[in-house]
């Protein structure tokens, strides 16, 4: 029972050390809403290092840096917009988990769904041209006298 209760526990104590990795002790903020702001921010931008985690999960140097960035801006006076702004004049819209919809990032929002299209209707192509082309195979080719005759046999010798 102590051996199942201690499993658990440095389980939970592994699941909250996982929830905040990204964020070090020293970088948050002694105000709780400034750091509840910075926090849904850092939630908002990609790690430009990682692939699709936000800067406030990962532990990349560059992420911490970014992390700083925010608290700076913050800490300077910045409205939550006016941060995520600067970050994105700064690093491009790349630094957003979800860009914005506009032309420069319609294939980052529409490119998945087309490719997925044009691979089922390739697929179908395929499955449509693979059975006209079987089906007219077989029923094109008439068969030989010695096929007619095995057949025959075997039929007469089928059980009922």
């Amino acid at each position: 029972m102590r051996g199942v209760l201690a499993t658990l526990a440095v389980l939970g104590a592994v699941l909250i050390a996982a929830t905040a990795a990204g964020v070090e002790p020293i970088e948050m903020l002694a105000d709780p809403v400034m750091e509840t702001r910075a926090r849904a921010i850092s939630k908002n931008l990609r790690c430009l290092v990682c692939q699709n985690q936000s800067i406030d999960d990962s532990n990349a140097p560059l992420a911490r840096d970014l992390r700083i960035i925010v608290r700076e801006r913050l800490v300077a006076g910045d409205g939550d917009a006016e941060v995520i702004e600067y970050m994105v004049a700064r690093y491009g819209d790349y630094v957003l988990l979800k860009p914005p919809l506009k032309p420069v990032t319609y294939a980052l929002w529409f490119g998945p769904a087309a490719i997925a299209l044009a691979g089922g209707a390739a697929a179908a192509a395929f499955l449509r041209r693979r059975r006209m082309r079987g089906s007219a195979d077989a029923a094109s080719l008439p068969l030989t006298p010695d096929e007619r005759h095995r057949l025959e046999s075997l039929l007469k010798d089928a059980p009922e």
